[in-house]
């Protein structure tokens, strides 16, 4: 079973892919098949340099009329689109588990900017014909870590041990990516570590 994990965001968005067959190896640690972010980038900003990520045709796509701001939210979820619909078409994932919305009162601006990133998300996701599970936040850091509000860098020294990693899992959106993909595939494959 494949399972991709999602960490939803405009900014960077982390996604890690983990395969598991539970019927052959039960209680063993799933493989990490593909783990990274998507860096948005929007328009306005200036292009990575070198030939990754790089499509002279995207550019084009990414222009925008309206609010600056508008604009950049807009080039930002076609980005994201395209990038996540490459994600899911390279990893092939039965299952894509995503972070579901949190609003915490003092940013609720966060929340909505999450919520436009999740719709784009969602959607690809149906296309793609995967089964959906969200996950809350604070379910996947109680079952990793034993405490539902683990700081960002408390999840990456779990990912880190759980998966035996020379490093930690950085920026830690890549982290949390692999924490929701594992809590994911938990639920759905008891057996599973």
């Amino acid at each position: 079973m494949r399972v991709l994990g999602v960490d939803p965001g405009l900014r960077v968005t982390g996604y890690a892919c983990l395969a598991c067959d539970p019927g052959v190896a039960p209680f063993r640690t799933p493989d990490i098949v593909e783990a990274g972010v998507i860096r948005l980038r929007g328009e306005g900003s200036t292009p990575p340099q070198g030939g990754s990520g790089t499509n002279p045709g995207k550019q084009a796509r990414r222009r925008s009329v309206g609010t600056p701001r508008a604009a950049s939210i807009s080039a930002r979820l076609v980005e994201l689109d395209d990038d996540f619909r490459a994600v899911l078409q390279r990893t092939r994932p039965e299952v894509v588990a995503v972070e579901s919305l949190f609003a915490h009162y003092k940013h609720p601006a966060t929340a909505i900017a999450m919520g436009h990133a999740r719709g784009v998300l969602l959607l690809a996701i149906r296309h793609a014909g995967a089964r959906l599970v969200e996950v809350r936040p604070n379910e996947v850091k109680l079952a990793l870590t034993g405490y539902g509000h683990a700081g960002k860098d408390q999840m990456q020294r779990a990912m880190q041990a759980v998966f035996g990693l020379a490093e930690l899992p950085s920026p830690p959106d890549l982290a949390d990516a692999l924490a929701i993909a594992l809590c994911a595939l938990r639920r759905l494959s008891p057996g599973t570590l």
